[in-house]
Formats: structure tokens, sequence, C-alpha cells
């Protein structure tokens, strides 16, 4: 993953001061380059490719024979058997590295195997962080997969129970927008500072107020 630069970093954290300014909850974030290799899904569809390949190539298994026989004046019957082999072998290596192009892992792996290991990726990093062992349990993260080009905003209890999950989709959704639309710095700081705003309805800065977690992003390897 392309790491951010220390002017993008420094934009990030400045959101998450100006958020905090309003409101006793903590928000964090956390980017990390994609929630999993999928590299199963990708080896199926290598393989997958391969089978289809050997199968085209068998039933013009005589139109290859001649051909082979005009390329070799020595030529053998094992000549062809090689060129199944070496060809398969080819094409399956081939496509197995197209699969790893972000472009493609997002087509042939399902939709909800991808959701599903972002949000399990997110909630991990929610419990290592500390974001979700505040004083008062009003950690927010917002934590974004760049190949799933999907983001997570999970809050604590204490903020749970009085700010409904449906409140955080427009903003996630503007932040998703600026991922595709390469934008995600601008998004993401317009994000924190919404839900800055979100967050001191209900959870306004008191005078005792602790900055709890840091304000710079964390830039987590897969």
């Amino acid at each position: 993953m392309q790491k951010l630069s220390k002017a993008e970093q420094e934009r990030i954290a400045q959101a998450v001061q100006q958020a905090e300014q309003k409101t006793s909850g903590e928000i964090a974030t956390a980017l990390i380059s994609q929630s999993n290799d999928y590299a199963v899904y990708e080896l199926l569809a290598a393989v997958l490719a391969g089978l289809i390949y050997s199968m085209v190539i068998i039933a013009y298994s005589v139109e290859i024979q001649n051909w082979l026989q005009g390329l070799f004046w020595n030529y053998q019957i094992y000549y062809l058997t090689g060129f199944y082999l070496i060809s398969t072998f080819l094409v399956i290596l081939i496509v197995y590295f197209l699969a790893n192009l972000p472009v493609i892992d997002r087509l042939i792996v399902p939709r909800k195997v991808r959701e599903s290991w972002v949000n399990r990726r997110a909630w991990q990093h929610f419990a290592q962080s500390g974001v979700g062992h505040t004083k008062d349990g009003t950690g927010i993260l917002i934590f974004i997969s760049l190949l799933e080009r999907r983001v997570d905003l999970l809050a604590d209890y204490g903020i749970a129970q009085r700010v409904a999950p449906k409140m955080w989709q427009q903003i996630v959704d503007n932040v998703i927008a600026g991922i595709k639309s390469k934008q995600m710095i601008e998004k993401l700081c317009e994000a924190i500072v919404e839900c800055g705003e979100l967050l001191a309805k209900d959870f306004p800065r008191q005078d005792d107020d602790q900055n709890e977690l840091s304000d710079n992003i964390v830039q987590l390897d897969n």
C-alpha cells in the first residue's frame, strides 16, 4: 500500500482535533490496502481458467497437431502432450497474476465475502487499538479498506445506545465515493468533522475531557 504523505496525515489529524473540540467522543481512523489476500479465490479463478483452456485446446487437438508438425521437422507425438501441459500451466500462471490486480480481485471475490473480511478486520483493530476501551465507551472507528472500496464505521457501546447506525451511513457513503473518485483524504476529513458534529448533540465536550486516543491515522499492514 502506498503510504499517505506527511501532509495528508497531518490533514487527517487536524480534522480529528477539530471534531473532538465539540465532543467528548473519541474518533479514530485506520487505513489498510486490503483486509484479506483472497488467495483461495485467485487460485480457484486461475485453475478454472486453466480447465476451460484445456477443454478448448483438446477440441482443436487435430489443428494443433498439424501446426506442431509444420513447426518441427522431427515432430514426436509427445510434443502435443508437452504443448498441452506447458500452455495450460502458463494460462494458470498468467490468470493468477492478473487475479492479484485489485480491479480483478473485486470481480472474482464475492461481495459478501469482501464485506465480511473488512468488517472482521475492522472489529479486530477496534479491539486491539483501544477504541473499544475508552472511559465512557464513546470511541468510534472509521476503518477504510482500499481494495474492497469499503468503509466500516464502528461505534462503542456508549454511542451505539444513543445514535442509530443509519445515522452513519451517509457519512460512510461519502467516504466510499471519495475513494472511487481519488478524493479519499478530502472526503475522510469531511466525514471526521461530520462525526464530531453528530456526536456533539449527545456527547458534548466536558471540562475535564481528555484525549484518550491518538489523532493520527493508523496505516495497517495486510
